[in-house]
């Protein structure tokens, strides 16, 4: 955390977020360099990366009180479609066209709409962003976790079906395509459920410090639930928030969100310096044209959708130049179903173990660019919107 803490302020000198501080700790402490933080240290460390994704989740869904959604009004909804389905549809072209492997090319267009929201969320609240543009980039990588695992779960079932198919075997297409309906049903179910208990525990407390340890003890609850069902963190999490912030008075909401940006800085540090250190930089030379290829269909996808979809919602013009800068970060959800396809498939064929090698190998490769190049667009943009203020870079310089 010390060694993190100034690098990271040493990024000011270069108009950078402390992000890139904290994650450049992580290169030189892990694998990569020093293998302080070797492989098990960092499993061991696992529980902390849950728990800051959690933190992460309930401080989006504080933000997005249905009040704030009306006023976006409905070209918000057109933008979470319109960017995911388009990254899915010009990566999983694009690879085709590379490869002329069906499966495999549904699989990257699965991962292209899986964001990091914790590198948008760390940019926004480092330079206290306020606006248009900062509303909606809440709801965006809040949101769009939910529909990423959605379409992951219908394209790897039709992958599975076609590499079965190759192999001549069944496959019960009901059962997979259900997985994913059920895992976002849950989670919303999981953590409505809990909005509601705290917003029944929290009527009982008045002191800063005690309602600070019932939100801790509550994202840390859903966060074991979440682990135990195998449910989405982020959207489980960020459904507690948006509980909260439409049941609660606003005075209730104002201490939330002061004691949580209060907080989250420390829990920023450490998660970054852990997601640094799972970047494995010996990967970046295996990112090769299927990379290259991914990385570019991905960035116009999403960034074109974002464009698009703003254009069909009618929403602000900053929105329409800047939303697709601010949703790129790319890290531990699109890991974590790369090792899901890892391990599902390799089980099939070989033409499976084949996909599932390719797929970890360069979504690996792949994130430590979009760790990188995210947080430095999402400032980037803010900043051009006028979301960031002048005044408050010039105090973060000092």
């Amino acid at each position: 955390m010390l060694i993190a803490f100034y690098i990271g302020k040493t990024m000011k000198f270069i108009s950078l977020p402390s992000i890139i501080g904290y994650m450049i700790t992580g290169v030189l402490l892990g694998p990569s360099l020093f293998n302080i933080l070797a492989e098990p240290v960092q499993e061991s460390f696992s529980f902390i990366t849950d728990i800051a994704l959690s933190l992460v989740a309930i401080s989006i869904g504080l933000e997005l009180s249905f009040t704030s959604l009306k006023r976006q009004g409905k070209g918000i909804i057109t933008v979470i479609f319109s960017e995911s389905l388009l990254a899915f549809v010009i990566v999983t072209g694009g690879i085709y066209l590379l490869t002329k492997d069906l499966p495999l090319s549904l699989i990257f267009g699965a991962i292209a709409p899986a964001s990091a929201p914790a590198g948008t969320v760390a940019v926004i609240q480092e330079y206290k962003a306020k606006g248009k543009l900062t509303d909606a980039l809440y709801a965006v990588v809040g949101f769009d976790d939910g529909l990423g695992i959605i379409i992951f779960g219908f394209a790897s079932a039709i992958a599975q079906s076609l590499l079965r198919s190759e192999a001549g075997a069944q496959m019960n297409m009901l059962v997979v395509l259900g997985e994913p309906l059920k895992e976002v049903g849950l989670s919303i179910l999981v953590g409505a459920a809990i909005g509601f208990l705290f917003s029944l525990l929290v009527r009982m407390l008045k002191q800063r410090t005690d309602i600070l340890i019932l939100t801790i003890s509550m994202v840390l609850l859903t966060a074991g639930l979440c682990s135990l069902l195998g449910l989405s963190e982020i959207l489980t999490n960020m459904i507690f928030g948006i509980i909260i912030v439409n049941t609660q008075s606003s005075k209730l909401i104002h201490t939330l969100k002061s004691l949580l940006e209060s907080f989250m800085p420390m829990v920023f540090v450490i998660f970054f310096v852990l997601a640094g250190a799972n970047l494995h930089v010996a990967a970046l030379p295996a990112l090769g044209v299927l990379g290259i290829v991914y990385v570019l269909c991905r960035t116009a996808g999403l960034m074109g959708g974002a464009f698009f979809g703003s254009i069909l919602g009618k929403l602000d013009d900053n929105i329409k130049r800047y939303l697709g800068m601010g949703i790129l970060s790319q890290a531990g959800v699109a890991i974590g179903l790369a090792l899901v396809v890892k391990q599902e498939f390799v089980e099939i064929s070989a033409h499976g173990a084949s996909i599932g090698s390719s797929v970890i190998t360069t979504v690996t490769a792949t994130c430590i660019f979009f760790e990188i190049i995210g947080p430095v667009l999402t400032k980037i943009g803010l900043t051009k919107s006028g979301e960031i203020k002048p005044m408050k870079l010039a105090t973060q310089k000092q």
